[in-house]
């Protein structure tokens, strides 16, 4: 029988900043014993797995599966150099999904749930289960329990896991999962399209069952975006039209059926087992959607099953050192305290009945102090308020209100002369440096462009920390019939700071795109000069702004090629828009007591 879980709560106040001398060692592995083995699903396609266990094992071990589409081989051939765990007791699992690598099928991108009226549909659900239900019969040495866990598309097929868990399921860690294709992560934010990121995965994952990068002409893959011109002529170009996922890019532009299928929450109820969601404050790819599993988990975990992690990390971080990010210093090894305090100790503590559970509800990293901070619930409720902050004349952000009848900031939006998202040259995201590391970069190279807009605070007589959902409440207007509104709240360090001097680093921010502003499923033209009002959310974040430090917004309506261009005339899909649809539009930005346009922080009481 199960013991009584013991939460360790005294230990989370022992979770402060550690010194980066302390982690200077990991322990090498030791050797693996290799085994591959065909395991077949319910309808007899056979699924390429590795199975690693390791030679000196003490007794039955549990199983810690990752199913990925990313090659098999290749996941088992880095175990000993990630450390995703520092203890070898398990009997590793890696698995081609179908379709990918060795495994038999077809692939089907974040294949959809499947029709449970029928018996003999098979989804990741029905993978996994199987996949489980064969270890356990046919690999010896085993103690009939099992653990999935992985980043990424990997998180994605443990969320799938979870929906029918196998009842040998005793834990699982969703990372980085994807939860909304749409709404929130790699290929839409509130619908905008994520050109570059959807255009060139696209083409690596569906080029065969290996994946191979595109090759572009240009060294700078902004001009070669800028050159494509509309994107309708991708297939005319390049697809042609042979890449499924781009097709349905191109077949869905709204938030229909096809993309509600592949999200995971609608599907998630009471959580059947243990789930440890962990995300990255600067993933570039996946920090809405473990947030949003937890959060959806959250509001039915009545056996107190679903615990969070956010570190100061960008996709996947976590399983390296984690010190730094960029330029941004963390002052400790954040990577390995994670894997070796929480993630080796949450396995443990479910698969083979050892130590204790290391954390209460929720553990994150705020930045800017640099401190891990144990919390009952994320968003933290107690001695939280939500202030309004303000924009204001003279491009200045302030606490108090607006007190004038009119005010506005004006800027012309021009599709042919985007604002880049990162420091060109914009190298390929798959071919180079740059990507990772995109949400850290100093924004000072778009500062100052008559195309973005800033606001900030003096600096600071006192620090102020947020910890939560940050909100951006926009009044804005267009001369054109749609439009694209980019916000980023900045944290920017003083001029006499020894080694960031002047940095403007991004700590949230979001795109939107005007015709959704209603419905997803059902996008409006806007009426040319009429504001409209904008609740845009972007995202969560707990870091301390320090003294002496500013606050700064920055709006835009181009952020380009991450979000494909707008082209501001309203036109049913965007992915047929012709090159004369592009247009330049005067966007304004009110800031009136009528139309006070500010940010809802989420302030903790000093």
């Amino acid at each position: 029988m199960r013991r009584v879980r013991v939460l360790a709560l005294a230990a989370l106040a022992l979770l402060p900043t550690f010194p980066a001398a302390a982690w200077q060692q990991e322990q090498p592995r030791q050797p693996f014993e290799r085994q591959t083995y065909m395991i077949p699903a319910r309808d007899g396609v056979k699924l390429y797995t590795v199975v690693l266990r390791p030679a000196r094992a003490a007794g039955p071990l549990p199983f810690l599966i990752t199913r990925t589409p990313y090659g098999a081989d290749r996941a088992a051939q880095g175990l000993s150099e990630n450390k995703a765990l520092p203890d070898d007791q398990y009997l590793f699992v890696y698995q081609d999904l179908r379709g990918r690598y060795k495994s038999e099928g077809t692939f089907v991108m974040m294949r959809p749930v499947r029709d449970r009226r029928d018996p003999k549909a098979i989804d990741e659900t029905t993978d996994a289960y199987d996949t489980v239900e064969w270890l356990l019969r046919n690999v010896a040495g085993n103690n009939q329990r099992a653990g999935i866990y992985g980043v990424s598309y990997g998180g994605w097929t443990t969320a799938m896991a979870m929906l029918e868990p196998h009842p040998a399921l005793k834990a699982v860690s969703e990372q980085a999962s994807p939860a909304d294709m749409f709404l929130g992560d790699d290929f839409h934010h509130n619908g905008a399209f994520r050109l570059s990121y959807g255009f060139e995965y696209a083409a690596r994952m569906e080029t065969g069952k290996e994946n191979y990068d595109f090759s572009f002409d240009r060294a700078d893959t902004f001009e070669w975006y800028l050159n494509l011109g509309p994107l309708g002529r991708v297939n005319e170009l390049y697809f042609r039209p042979q890449r499924p996922t781009w097709n349905d890019f191109v077949k869905h532009p709204n938030y229909d059926s096809f993309w509600q299928r592949q999200a995971v929450t609608p599907w998630l109820g009471e959580p059947k087992v243990p789930n440890l969601n962990v995300a990255g404050w600067w993933d570039q790819e996946d920090y809405y959607g473990p947030v949003k599993i937890y959060e959806t988990l959250e509001k039915k975990d009545r056996g107190h099953q679903n615990f969070l992690v956010i570190g100061p990390w960008n996709h996947g971080g976590w399983g390296g050192a984690g010190g730094s990010l960029g330029p941004i210093e963390f002052g400790s090894d954040t990577g390995r305290y994670f894997r070796e305090k929480v993630q080796a100790a949450w396995f443990a503590y479910w698969l083979k009945d050892q130590g204790t559970l290391p954390l209460g509800e929720a553990l994150t990293f705020r930045t800017g102090s640099n401190q891990w901070v144990p919390t009952s619930a994320w968003p933290p409720v107690e001695g939280v308020e939500r202030r309004k902050l303000y924009l204001r004349e003279n491009r200045v952000l302030s606490f108090d209100p607006p007190t004038t009848e009119q005010g506005v900031d004006s800027y012309v939006s021009d599709p042919g002369n985007p604002v880049p998202y990162r420091r060109r040259p914009i190298l390929p995201t798959y071919g180079g440096p740059g990507w990772s590391t995109w949400l850290v970069e100093d924004q000072r190279f778009v500062h100052r462009r008559p195309d973005v807009l800033d606001w900030s605070t003096g600096p600071l007589p006192a620090g102020l920390v947020v910890a939560g959902d940050v909100v951006a409440r926009l009044f804005a207007a267009t001369s054109g019939s749609d439009s694209d509104w980019v916000v980023k709240l900045i944290d920017v360090y003083p001029e006499d700071d020894p080694k960031l001097a002047g940095y403007q680093l991004m700590i949230a921010n979001e795109v939107f795109r005007a015709r959704f502003r209603e419905s997803f499923e059902k996008p409006q033209p806007l009426k040319p000069n009429q504001p409209y009002e904008y609740a845009i959310d972007i995202h969560s974040a707990h870091h301390a702004f320090r003294k002496g430090h500013r606050i700064m917004v920055q709006v835009q309506s181009t952020w380009f090629p991450l979000i494909d261009r707008n082209p501001q005339r309203f036109v049913p899909n965007i992915f047929e828009a012709q090159a004369a649809d592009y247009r330049k539009a005067t966007q304004s930005i009110f800031r009136s007591r009528r139309q006070p346009s500010h940010l809802e922080l989420p302030v903790l009481a000093p």
